[in-house]
């Protein structure tokens, strides 16, 4: 209680001790009910409400107002777009629905013209049909002198070519089903400005103009029409085709030639033929010259049967004779000779056979026992191997063979290609093989034990690009070289698989390549008519690759012109002075590398000259033709 007392004196101030004391007591009782409030002046509630708002959040009062304002606004904005867009999109599908509506429409137009085209062509061949039966009738009937079959015409009033029988061979169809026929097979009229011919067409009795069919080219569509798959021609036909373009009308055409022409023609005797059409129409001669009187259907006598046309502007330098003609039972597609001369590989349909150089007796015909049944199997691209114990095979089944001649067997398969392989071609020590085929790739072999060493794709996109139509291995096999549909030359390192470049400078497809012997130039043949020959000297000593996209037109040396049609193939003389050239025109001429310009023009063949290869070992010259004969030439300096 005096602790107590003491603190109520302490806060009563100066009052007597005893009031203290008693007042402190009751304040003491009081404490506990209950304080007394505070002054109403003082009340905190009170003074709370009567002070204004602080300015900080009335500001953000008014900044939440601004930001709904403009939320709102963005919202009417998202929503006017997506109105336009929809009203978009309907018109869009409406317009997506009007042209799937044209394109149906326009397949069946397409549909439609396939249809009477098919009608039309089964129509033409009755009527060829009936044609060559009424040339064979007359062919019979007459015993005498005969003269060259009327220029008949068709029911549409359209001339019609004897020679039409033939469907262009697989090798001049060529090369790439897949993208096969960008143009259909039509009757071609020889044209240009150039001062000399290099190959006069044939004229009938009548003066009507004898053309070939013209080479059906690469197109992207992925279907080939029946009527332009290649099918051999039989033996009568070929006959007829002989008859239609009798060696007297080239003499004549020789002789009528204008002495404005500055070509000047000279024939060449042959000096061995195997199985050729000049030996029998000599035979024939020979008897009817004895006394003996002529089968009716033993052919009429016959002069040679190829010409050699010089270009008068340039001394000639080249002297060019026929030494064996080998007749094949289809079209054949390709010829290559063993790296020492002494053979002759060529291919046809469902077979390759070897034939020595110098007798030009058949050495062996390779054909797979396991391919059977009806249909063509056209051999495309045949290569030797170096030590010229193997010969691989390339053909339509998209399969490579490798052949071991001696024993006549398959001692290797290389799958994996995805269309037609349409070249070949090893390294020159033997390790490598390079493929090219439709499938719009370069594959790179590995010849001892079959691997795949790289493919090597004509575009990035795997599923898009040009297909391949022939490759070539420089001479240290350190590049390979591939021309294609999109009329690029492309050269790939074989053993980093990089492109190191693209030429370009062709204007139509590019159908064969070559490498000279120094590996330092190319040359390039194309279905512009037209040979490029390349520097490849900046790209061979160039440190740094350049990308697949360069380009480089600065690097072609010279363009030859001359032929009157499509060039199918070019190869390379051993000491790299001569380039040779096969063409639709059906000449092969031959171009001097170093002055640039053509030495002479040799007419050989009836139809395309399809395949050409120079001999690396020997003066010798092959050729491969639509007319079912491969032949083999020498080419001599004067």
């Amino acid at each position: 209680m005096v602790s107590v007392g003491s603190l109520g004196t302490v806060a009563a101030g100066s009052a007597p001790t005893s009031a203290r004391a008693s007042s402190s007591q009751s304040m003491a009782h009081a404490q506990p009910m209950a304080a007394s409030p505070p002054p109403a002046s003082v009340h905190p509630l009170s003074s709370a409400a009567s002070m204004p708002p602080p300015p900080s959040q009335a500001l953000w009062s008014t900044r939440l107002v601004d930001l709904l304002n403009l939320v709102r606004h963005e919202f009417d904005v998202i929503g006017n777009d997506a109105m336009h867009f929809k009203s978009q999109r309907v018109e869009l599908e409406h317009r997506i629905s009007q042209q799937i509506n044209e394109v149906a429409l326009m397949q069946e137009h397409v549909y439609e013209l396939e249809k009477r085209h098919f009608e039309m062509v089964e129509q033409y061949e009755d009527e060829i049909k009936r044609l060559h039966a009424l040339l064979e009738d007359r062919a019979v009937s007459s015993v005498g002198a005969r003269e060259a079959p009327p220029h008949s015409t068709t029911r549409a009033g359209a001339p019609v070519d004897s020679r039409s029988a033939y469907v262009m061979p697989p090798a001049s169809q060529a090369y790439d089903r897949e993208e096969r026929e960008r143009m259909l097979p039509a009757m071609s009229s020889v044209s240009g400005d150039a001062a000399w011919h290099p190959a006069k067409r044939t004229k009938t009795a009548h003066g009507a103009p004898l053309v070939p069919s013209d080479a059906p080219r690469l197109r992207p569509d992925d279907r080939e029409p029946k009527h332009l798959a290649p099918s051999p021609t039989s033996s009568r036909e070929r006959n007829e085709e002989e008859e239609a373009s009798p060696p007297e009308s080239m003499q004549e055409q020789l002789q009528s030639t204008p002495p404005e022409s500055t070509l000047s023609a000279s024939r060449k005797v042959p000096r061995a033929e195997s199985g050729s059409a000049p030996q029998e129409g000599a035979a024939s001669a020979q008897s009817a010259k004895d006394g003996g009187e002529a089968e009716p259907s033993a052919p009429p006598a016959k002069k040679e049967d190829w010409s050699v046309m010089h270009n008068p502007s340039t001394k000639p330098m080249l002297d060019v004779g026929l030494v064996h003609t080998f007749t094949h039972n289809s079209v054949v597609c390709c010829v290559r000779f063993s790296p020492d001369g002494k053979y002759l590989a060529t291919g046809c349909n469902r077979s390759a056979q070897i034939f020595t150089t110098d007798s030009g007796e058949k050495v062996c015909e390779l054909q797979d026992p396991a391919v059977s049944g009806p249909g063509d199997l056209y051999i495309r691209s045949v290569c030797f191997s170096p030590d010229g114990k193997l010969l691989a095979t390339g053909a339509e089944d998209r399969q490579i063979r490798i052949w071991d001649i001696a024993e006549q067997k398959i001692t290797m398969l290389l799958t994996g290609h995805k269309q037609e392989i349409y070249s070949l071609e090893f390294s020159q020590d033997g390790q490598i093989l390079a493929s090219g085929s439709g499938d719009k790739t370069v594959r790179i072999w590995e010849v001892a034990s079959g691997k795949e060493l790289h493919v090597l794709h004509t575009s990035p996109g795997q599923n898009y690009g040009p297909g391949v139509t022939t490759v070539t291995l420089s001479p240290d096999g350190g590049l390979v070289a591939a021309g294609a549909l999109d009329t690029f030359v492309r050269l790939w390192d074989t053993k980093t698989g990089k492109l190191r470049c693209r030429l370009k400078g062709h204007r139509d497809s590019i159908y064969s390549v070559c490498f000279m012997r120094d590996g330092q130039s190319l040359v390039s043949g194309s279905l512009d008519k037209t040979l490029k020959l390349w520097d490849l000297a900046p790209i061979l000593q160039s440190a740094d690759s350049p990308d697949d996209e360069v380009t480089n037109a600065s690097l072609c040396k010279a363009t030859f012109t001359g032929h009157k049609d499509y060039v199918l193939s070019v190869s390379c003389s051993p000491d790299s002075r001569w380039i040779a050239s096969g063409s639709k025109d059906r000449c092969v001429q031959f171009w001097d590398a170093e002055r640039c310009q053509t030495q002479l023009v040799l007419q050989g063949h009836k139809n395309s000259v399809i395949a050409i290869h120079l001999s690396p070992a020997k003066r010798l010259l092959a050729t491969g033709s639509g007319d079912f004969n491969a032949r083999i030439w020498t080419y001599e300096d004067k």
